[in-house]
């Protein structure tokens, strides 16, 4: 052990029931609530923008590919699916792609990206509008088609009353899973059935329906608008052949990828009557805002990070004021400023340490609370979540420990530089 951390050790035992014992103790607490703020604030936001993301992405996958003439609307333009098509796409893995020049700068050569994975799976869906009519009222409904061969287990987390589609018949099914907010506005409940009105060609026509079950994925703007059915009851509605589909939706393994691989599909797979674009570009606004979820986080770790440094520094400062005998006493017997100094960053290290420590549990004792009973509520119809999420961004609160320590101590540097201006035979004259 140094001369320097035996000095410090002492010291930091010998000022307990001090004044400077109070500010170092309320220096710890300082710095503990601004780590505990820290951690929760990444781990909610994290946990925020994952949970968004994951159910946009459980009803919509990643990349859609339509009809190149199809518009932002959902227009009723068939593709032909093609199985060798379908077969490329699904068998990308790992590329390395030189993306194209822009139009912006056509001489500017983009450097080749590489991707994090590949593409996990391609689903088809239909889409289809028509009015859905009760007793009292009636209502426009976009219904979304699904295979039998569908993935279910991203459908079923959403059911929250009765069952998904049957698909046990050779027949087309007639079941509908209707939204939690359709149910609710037009009186359906599960087992009910229902009569939709179809305008195709400029002729009005109606089916039969039976409500098996009722969804909710909390994504407002989609609850309101859509229901779910059987893509072979679509194919019958519009004349569509077994081969046709409204689009292709790829699912891949790494949301990082959904440009790049988006891109490659585009440019180096699909014929030119086909068009694909991402689910980031389709849907800009909700990646947008959460997007701007990051920049909330940066201002308040920074927020937090300022905090804890002026209050390390006033502790520090008041520490060293209350030790100028001790710091005459020893450039008396020839010790350097810089070693001096040193004393005193070891405390502040020791605080610091003991503060991230506190805070650091504090933080995973509510968010494990949070997560396991989800007290803390959200309005479902604004966040698109009904409780604060909890996930932890491991490599995150890493980067938050390690800089909050080194930024923290970097600054202790500044009222240390005090102990230069302390004149030893003043410090013992008035000691």
């Amino acid at each position: 052990m140094s001369l320097e951390r035996f000095i410090a050790k002492r010291l930091s035992l010998s000022s307990r029931g001090n004044f400077s014992a109070l500010i170092l103790r309320i220096a710890v607490i300082s710095v503990a609530l601004s780590m505990a703020v820290m951690i929760i604030t990444t781990s909610v936001i994290t946990g925020f923008k994952n949970g968004v993301t994951s159910k946009v992405l459980n009803f919509w996958g990643h990349i859609h590919i339509t009809d190149g003439n199809v518009g932002d609307s959902f227009e009723l333009i068939p593709i032909d699916i093609d199985t060798t098509l379908i077969n490329k796409i699904e068998s990308i893995d790992q590329i390395t792609y030189q993306r194209p020049p822009t139009l912006i700068d056509p001489d500017r050569i983009l450097p080749a990206l590489t991707s994090l994975g590949g593409v996990d799976r391609v689903e088809t869906y239909t889409v289809v509008p028509a009015i859905l009519s009760s007793k009292s009222d009636f209502e426009g409904v976009l219904l979304k088609g699904y295979e039998s061969d569908y993935e279910l287990d991203q459908i079923n987390q959403y059911i929250k009353d009765g069952s998904f589609i049957n698909y046990e018949l050779d027949a087309p099914s007639r079941d509908i899973v209707l939204s939690e907010q359709m149910s609710d506005r037009m009186g359906f409940g599960v087992g009910d059935p229902l009569i939709l009105n179809f305008m195709l060609d400029g002729q009005q026509f109606k089916k039969r329906f039976k409500v098996s079950g009722i969804y909710r994925t909390g994504l407002e703007e989609y609850d309101r608008r859509f229901a779910l059915v059987d893509t072979r009851i679509l194919r019958e509605v519009l004349d569509w052949s077994d081969n046709q589909v409204s689009g292709l939706e790829i699912y891949i393994d790494h949301l990082e990828d959904i440009t790049l691989l988006n891109e490659y599909i585009y440019f180096e797979l699909l014929p030119r009557n086909l068009y694909s674009e991402s689910i980031k570009s389709k849907f800009y606004q909700i990646f947008q805002w959460l997007e701007l979820q990051n920049i909330n986080e940066d201002v308040l770790i920074i927020l937090m990070i300022l905090v804890a440094i002026i209050n390390m520094i006033t502790a520090i400062l008041i520490f060293v004021l209350e030790n100028t005998q001790l710091i005459g006493l020893l450039k008396s017997v020839g010790a350097s400023d810089w070693s001096i100094r040193k004393i005193f960053l070891y405390n502040a290290g020791e605080i610091i340490i003991k503060g991230t420590l506190f805070g650091n549990i504090l933080a995973f004792i509510l968010c494990f609370i949070q997560f396991e009973t989800g007290f803390l509520k959200l309005s479902e119809a604004e966040y698109y979540l009904n409780t604060v999420p909890i996930e932890f961004n491991w490599p995150m609160i890493l980067l938050i420990n390690v800089g909050t320590v080194l930024i923290t101590i970097l600054f202790m540097i500044i009222p240390t530089w005090i102990v230069t201006k302390v004149n030893p035979v003043k410090a013992l004259r008035f000691s």
